[in-house]
């Protein structure tokens, strides 16, 4: 059987403290950032979505997801 190895996003000195809410936002934000500047065949932009995907709750991305296809999405993108 192989083995799985779990990783999540590295420290980023930029949010010290526990609660990653911020973090995860802003690596949301990092990967959109990174797709509109690079395309989205980009391989350059996939430890963005590896490190908010890791961080933030489904239900959230699902609803910026949302919020972005209808033009609301309250970040800079």
């Amino acid at each position: 059987m192989a083995e799985i190895e779990l990783k999540t996003a590295p420290v980023d000195f930029r949010f010290p403290t526990t609660n990653q809410t911020r973090h995860c936002f802003t690596r949301y934000i990092e990967f959109h950032r990174c797709v509109a500047a690079k395309g989205e065949e980009s391989n350059e932009c996939e430890r963005f979505a590896k490190y908010y995907r890791s961080l933030c709750p489904g239900e959230w991305i699902e609803r910026w997801d949302e919020q972005r296809e209808n033009g609301s999405f309250p970040g800079p993108l």
